[in-house]
This record gives structure tokens, sequence and C-alpha cells, in this order.
């Protein structure tokens, strides 16, 4: 059923919107999900602060092409039945939460993706993103790092002088 032109106007001024305040663009082929399977992507995605749109890859060239960041960027790989994953508060979450369901729903297959920058991501480097651990966890292995003297001085003071010296061994062996 074709869209009328007031409606891809619309679509394209929210596509537009979503792109510009987007930290990171993710996009991968659904051919041969159904419903209820998008239906539960579009859950999880949601819980993740994730937003999942189903739209013509023709229509995403347009608003991107709105988009000072995105005039230069290539968009010869959105080809195919694509389904785009944005998000404007994490970087990596897009891809992690493609990664994850791809993992039990085979007929999901990330494809590329675009960072706020403007600059075109692989299939690859997507992947590699979806690796890497969410900010959360990577701020808490920092304040586990920053405390860690903290931890061992108190543990150290709390066992006497023995537990000092060998707690300045450990550090020095390290």
């Amino acid at each position: 059923m074709a869209i009328s032109k007031d409606k891809k106007t619309t679509l394209v001024a929210d596509l537009t919107k979503l792109l510009s305040d987007a930290k990171m663009t993710t996009f991968a082929r659904y051919q041969g999900l159904s419903v209820a399977e998008l239906q539960d992507l579009r859950k999880q995605a949601r819980e993740a602060g994730v937003k999942i749109k189903v739209v013509k890859n023709r229509l995403v060239r347009v608003a991107m092409g709105e988009i000072a960041v995105y005039k230069d960027t290539d968009t010869t790989g959105l080809v195919g039945q694509l389904l785009y994953a944005i998000s404007d508060s994490d970087e990596v979450m897009p891809a992690k939460v493609l990664a994850e369901f791809a993992k039990t729903h085979e007929a999901l297959q990330i494809a590329g993706g675009f960072s706020d920058a403007g600059a075109n991501l692989s299939e690859d480097e997507i992947k590699a993103l979806a690796a890497l651990p969410s900010k959360n966890e990577l701020i808490a292995q920092v304040v586990a790092q920053l405390l860690s003297p903290v931890t061992d001085s108190i543990s150290g003071l709390s066992g006497g002088i023995s537990g000092i010296i060998s707690g300045l061994e450990a550090k020095a062996t390290n």
C-alpha cells in the first residue's frame, strides 16, 4: 500500500529529528522474523532505551541528507529490508540490543551502522561495539579500580602489621 506524500513528509521529519539526536544508529536485515519476534525485539529495545524503526531505506537517505553530519555519509549499504535501532543516550546500546537478539534469532543479521559523527560503521565494527561492556559496567569498573588502593589499605590495617607487610609485598610483585 502506497504512503501519501504528507505521511512521507511526516515520517522524514520524525526520522530527521531522531537521527539528529542519535548517538548511534545500527541497522540490520530482518527478513524471516515474524511479527511476534519483531514485537519482542521492540520490547527489549524499549527497555534498553533504544528505538526500533522499520522504514524504507530511501526515506532514511532523505532524512540523512537533511542533517549536516550525515550529508557526506556513504549510504550504499542501505539495501534490502532493514530495521534501524537508534539511541540518543548510549553509543553502544543499539549494537548490544541487536547482537543479543541475533544470538537467539538467526534471521536477524547486523548489517552496519552510523555514529553521531556521521561515520559509516561496518558489520564487524558494530559487532565489536556490541562486545564492549555497557556504560554502567565501565563506570563500575573504573570506580572499583579507584577504590582498590583504599580497600587494600583498610584490609591491611585491619590485619595489623603483618597484614600491611604482606599487602605491600603483594603490591610490589604486581
